[in-house]
């Protein structure tokens, strides 16, 4: 089993990755592979709503997204992480995640996900509802843990000190371990995902 971990910060080691690792830490003492990328400090362009990648499987901009999109068709779960820029997740982020999931529901669906944000002081709810989000859309099983997924601290440092956040992000990752060992054993069970129907789209407003 592996979870892809995904750093939406500019900065490679800085608050959201020290969380992500503390959840990374937990994974790996319950047998359960991590590998932890980052977004990136390079600016990542959003959906166009083109379609392009429905048909071919990649996006035209051929950049990190097209590249955790192959990953994803291979690992069994996902934690987003993101700093709080004015209540909400990262542009970055927003950004990768619209691409990453758009017309994708299929490499997502029956897979864990869960999400965690830091920040210095406020926010942190309106961007941990708001990651949440891409995961409901996708018929994927949201992992929750004893508190929000949040931390608190302007350095890393600051958010080890956060001994609540930190607890927060092992408990996440304990949790994620149990739910991807129950997936597995119903599996070979025989319990698989749910047969989806054909997708039904209603327009509110109609001719």
């Amino acid at each position: 089993m592996k979870v892809l971990l995904v750093n939406g910060s500019a900065h490679a080691k800085g608050c959201t990755y020290t969380a992500l690792e503390e959840v990374a830490g937990a994974l790996e003492q319950n047998g359960v592979e991590t590998e932890i990328i980052q977004v990136g400090s390079q600016p990542i362009a959003g959906c166009i709503g083109c379609g392009a990648c429905i048909g071919s499987g990649k996006c035209f901009r051929d950049d990190g997204v097209n590249e955790f999109v192959e990953k994803a068709k291979e690992v069994d779960g996902f934690v987003f992480g993101s700093p709080v820029h004015y209540a909400a997740a990262s542009g970055a982020l927003t950004s990768f995640l619209d691409r990453a999931f758009y017309g994708k529901g299929a490499i997502f669906q029956g897979k864990p996900g869960a999400c965690v944000v830091s920040c210095r002081r406020g926010g942190a709810a309106s961007a941990f509802d708001q990651l949440n989000k891409y995961f409901t859309i996708s018929c994927m099983p949201i992992v929750s843990s004893q508190y929000w997924n949040m931390v608190h601290g302007n350095t890393p440092e600051e958010v080890r000190q956060d001994l609540e956040g930190m607890q927060t992000m092992r408990t996440l990752g304990n949790n994620m371990a149990w739910l991807l060992k129950c997936i597995e054993a119903g599996r070979k069970e025989g319990c698989t995902f749910p047969e989806r129907e054909p997708a039904v789209k209603t327009n509110f407003i109609r001719s």
